[in-house]
């Protein structure tokens, strides 16, 4: 157990797969694939020590998942070879076993079989026959010398750093180690083991249980924007509506407060922080930012991270302006970057009856809350 590292990449781009969600974000029960995945070969106790390879946007979400000092994150790269390669860079252990988030049914017994194999060789894969007549250059040849090769695949450390540093682009580790004249060892694979490339594959792979649909989560969000009425200031924004005002909103970004109180609604209901995570007023990269666009930001990462947003309520606390004339054009607008129908988002207004800050017009104040539930990839 202790010789022992497993990689599980979960950084892809999932271009293929042409749906909302990322394929290692597919919710299974109510669990993100990746996780299930982990979880799996947590459950087996061969390894010492685990890295998971996330995309640069998600890996901040993937640690609220899971609190461990075994598992280690790592930021994974442009291509598959980039994100192992950093994912070796935290593997102390003589060997390693890298597996594909995109083959979720793996099974105890292939990982012991494969473990056996690497004792005489430099890499252990396993295998399936190809049952079908091959062509390759216009030409029949004998399929027998046909391997298909699958994931995981178990390597002596070292001897993949160093196939991995040739500067060679390679579709899987025994590619690499196999150019670097080492030994590969084939082990019987298993039809179980296909991959999650298309959404037409979640058919094929029996261990996928379907997800959640009972369940819904909420978030709440509150935000407070000064008016800024000096020389030069900003256009007023509010709901992503612009607003013929003498004033703006004193902020980093355009001001937008019922967007702001939005966003936070939404990162709450899917346990994702709060908007000062993700666009912080310390970085220039937002000074002076659309907030409509941070908010189309948001939604990408929702729809991406497994979740479809059900609806949206907004109250805006305003003595001034009047919100009521703007009230359907905030609508149809937050609708429309939502990506949902206008009729599941509501738009309130009142007064703080000349009380407080807002009372003496020096501010708004929003209160937003909102509603998200898994995607069902079962029916889309």
């Amino acid at each position: 157990m202790s010789d022992l590292t497993l990689v599980l990449l979960a950084a892809g781009e999932a271009t293929r797969f042409k749906k909302p969600v990322k394929k290692q974000w597919l919710r299974i029960g109510g669990d993100p694939l990746w996780l299930r995945v982990l979880e799996n070969f947590r459950a087996m106790r061969l390894f010492s020590r685990y890295i998971v390879v996330g995309h640069a946007d998600e890996i901040a979400f993937m640690l609220r998942h899971i609190y461990n000092e075994k598992v280690r994150f790592v930021t994974g790269g442009a291509s598959r070879q980039a994100s192992l390669r950093n994912a070796l860079e935290e593997v102390a252990t003589p060997l390693v076993m890298v597996s594909d988030v995109a083959r979720p049914c793996v099974e105890k017994a292939l990982c012991k079989t494969l473990l056996a194999a690497v004792e005489r060789a430099d890499c252990a894969v396993p295998t399936l026959p190809v049952p079908d007549t091959v062509y390759y250059d216009g030409a029949p040849i004998d399929r027998k010398k046909v391997l298909r090769i699958q994931t995981p695949q178990i390597s002596r450390t070292e001897t993949l750093r160093e196939a991995l540093d040739r500067g060679i682009e390679y579709t899987d580790e025994s590619s690499a180690i196999h150019a670097l004249g080492k030994k590969v060892a084939f082990v019987p694979g298993d039809a179980s083991l296909h991959k999650l490339t298309f959404a037409d594959d979640t058919a094929m792979l029996p261990c996928l249980e379907a997800p959640d649909t009972q369940a819904r989560f909420t978030g709440t969000g509150f935000d407070v924007h000064a008016f800024d009425d000096s020389p030069g200031h900003k256009p007023m924004v509010l709901g992503g509506v612009t607003i013929d005002a003498p004033m703006g909103f004193l902020a980093h970004s355009d001001g937008d407060v019922a967007i702001h109180a939005l966003i936070d609604a939404l990162l709450g209901a899917a346990g994702m922080g709060d908007i000062g995570e993700l666009f912080p007023d310390t970085d220039s990269l937002w000074a002076g930012a659309d907030s409509a666009k941070l908010l189309r930001h948001v939604v990408h990462l929702l729809l991406h991270a497994g979740f479809v947003i059900c609806q949206a309520d907004i109250t805006i606390v305003a003595q001034t302006p009047k919100i009521g004339p703007h009230k359907e054009a905030m609508r149809r607008r937050l609708a429309e970057i939502l990506q949902i129908p206008p009729q599941h988002v509501n738009i309130k207004a009142t007064t703080t009856e000349k009380l407080g800050f807002v009372g003496r017009k020096e501010g708004v104040a929003v209160e937003a809350a909102a509603t998200l539930k898994f995607f069902d990839w079962t029916r889309a």
